[in-house]
C-alpha cells in the first residue's frame, strides 16, 4: 500500500479524530491560537498603522522596525520564550511568538493603505469640515479597507502555518499530529497532518476573502446605489392613468 493510500486510511479512521489526541482536539487548540494571535496582533498594529498614516508622520521607522522583527526566526523566539519565566503560562509563549510574527503584515498594509488614499479626497473631507477622526472613519478606513483586510488575511494564513512549529517546542495544535507521526516513522500520519494544516489554512484564506468581500464599505456602498438605481427604473405607468395636458387632475 502506498502512501497516498495509507495517509487516506489514516484520515478515514474515525479513531483519529476524537479522543484528546484526536484531530478535533488539535484543530481546537489550532484555532484557539489562531484567533488569539490574530486578535492580538490586530489590536496592536493596527491603530499604530492608521494613526501614523493619517498622521503621515513615523510610519517608515515603524513599518522598517517590525519587518526587522521577521529577520529572527519565530521558533528561536518561541524557545527563548519557553526558556523565560513566561514559559510556566501554558501557550502564551507561543501566542506572543506568533503576534511577533504576524504585526509586520498588518502593520504594513495598513499604513500603506491609510497612505495610498487619495490627498484630494482627504483635503475635500476636511474642507467640509470634518474632524480628524471624522476624516478617518468616513474617508480614510473605508477606501484603505481593501488593503488593511489583506494584510490580516496574510496574517491569518501565517499564522496558521507557523502555528505548526509549536508541536516541536510542546505546545499544541495539528503540528502535535506531524510530531507523533515523525516519532512513530509513521509516514502516512505525517502527511495526514501537513494535509490537514495545508486545508485549515485555505479555509481561513477563504473565510477572510467572503468577509472582505461582505464588509468592504465601498462595495457595500455601491450595491446600494445599483439596488436604488435599479429600483427607481420601474415600469412606466400605462398613458391611460395619466392626465391629458391642460386637463386637471
Amino acid at each position: 500500500m502506498g502512501v497516498i493510500e495509507r495517509t487516506w486510511t489514516w484520515l478515514s479512521t474515525g479513531a483519529h479524530w476524537t479522543g484528546a489526541d484526536g484531530v478535533w482536539q488539535r484543530l481546537d487548540q489550532h484555532l484557539y491560537l489562531t484567533a488569539v494571535s490574530l486578535l492580538l496582533s490586530c489590536a496592536i498594529a493596527l491603530p499604530v498603522a492608521v494613526v501614523l498614516g493619517h498622521l503621515g508622520k513615523g510610519g517608515a521607522l515603524a513599518v522598517n522596525l517590525s519587518n526587522a522583527g521577521r529577520a529572527v526566526p519565530t521558533f528561536a523566539v518561541l524557545v527563548l520564550l519557553l526558556l523565560s519565566p513566561l514559559g510556566t503560562h501554558g501557550s502564551w509563549p507561543t501566542v506572543i511568538a506568533l503576534v511577533l510574527f504576524a504585526i509586520p503584515p498588518v502593520l504594513t498594509n495598513a499604513y500603506v493603505g491609510m497612505r495610498g488614499v487619495d490627498r484630494d479626497m482627504v483635503e475635500a473631507a476636511r474642507g467640509m469640515g470634518m474632524t480628524g477622526r471624522q476624516v478617518v472613519a468616513r474617508v480614510e478606513l473605508p477606501l484603505a479597507f481593501s488593503l488593511i483586510m489583506t494584510g490580516v488575511r496574510t496574517a491569518a494564513v501565517q499564522i496558521v502555518a507557523t502555528a505548526t512549529l509549536a508541536a516541536l517546542a510542546g505546545g499544541g495544535g495539528l503540528g502535535r499530529i506531524i510530531t507523533a507521526g515523525f516519532r512513530l516513522t509513521d509516514t502516512a500520519q505525517v502527511v495526514a497532518g501537513a494535509l490537514l494544516v495545508a486545508a485549515f489554512a485555505l479555509l481561513v484564506e477563504a473565510v477572510f476573502v467572503l468577509l472582505e468581500r461582505l464588509l468592504d464599505p465601498v462595495r457595500r456602498r455601491a450595491r446600494r446605489i445599483r439596488g436604488r438605481a435599479a429600483g427607481s427604473d420601474g415600469p412606466a405607468a400605462p398613458a391611460e392613468s395619466l392626465p391629458a395636458v391642460g386637463t386637471p387632475a
